[in-house]
């Protein structure tokens, strides 16, 4: 089943709580939250404080995704601040089955990031030390972005990947996803779709473009070769 994670990113940032209520309502099953330095992407977001406020706010699953150069200073505030997800990026970290077991052992899923110019080679002997595996499918740091179609291809080599070795992370895709570039990301591979314009900003409202975003990615899985 296709899962959707609303990016807080394209929300109203003056009233993030009724956003979240409202993903919730409308039945995502997740809430990504892009967390941004200023340094490994230009754009600067929000620190742990905001991640402690949302989840007093809400039972889904909370996604810290840290675009940070020094994501392992970070982990043990994330988690603390209630983020049941911590996503690092590969090309900040070297040690990534360490930093891997050091967020699991603080009782979270661990998740790796690659950006789209990032081979999955750079990983793949990894892939089974991790929860999840986002895929890149535009360049981080600013929502809004155009989704890049050479990513998807990436997806569904950790598809096969993942279905040759018998692992069981997911694959998640970010970055310009909509429901007319969902059904391709779900047919290649991908079972969470991170969406940020395309929910709080979408003519449906909220629930009508959840709604959308999932018939669009099952319709995608159902044609999912093998």
């Amino acid at each position: 089943m296709i899962q959707i994670s609303p990016s807080v990113l394209s929300a109203d940032f003056a009233d993030l709580g009724r956003a979240v209520s409202e993903a919730e309502a409308a039945g995502a099953e997740r809430i990504h939250l892009d967390v941004m330095d200023g340094h490994f992407v230009p754009n600067i977001t929000f620190g742990p404080v905001l991640v402690r406020s949302l989840r007093a706010r809400t039972g889904l699953i909370l996604e810290a995704h840290l675009m940070i150069e020094e994501p392992r200073h970070y982990l043990g505030p994330f988690r603390e601040a209630g983020a049941d997800i911590i996503l690092v990026h590969r090309e900040v970290c070297e040690d990534l089955r360490d930093i891997c077991a050091e967020i699991r052992g603080l009782g979270a899923k661990a998740g790796v990031t690659v950006r789209p110019g990032t081979p999955l080679a750079s990983i793949e002997e990894d892939l089974d030390a991790l929860d999840l595996l986002l895929v890149m499918t535009v360049e981080p740091g600013f929502g809004g972005q155009s989704l890049i179609p050479e990513t998807l291809e990436k997806v569904a080599e950790a598809a096969r990947i993942r279905a040759r070795r018998g692992l069981a992370f997911l694959i998640e895709v970010d970055g310009g996803i909509s429901p007319e570039t969902a059904p391709e990301a779900a047919r290649a591979g991908a079972d969470i779709l991170v969406a940020g314009h395309a929910v709080f900003r979408s003519p449906l409202g909220v629930a009508g473009a959840v709604a959308a975003l999932r018939a669009a990615g099952e319709a995608g899985a159902s044609r999912r070769a093998g």
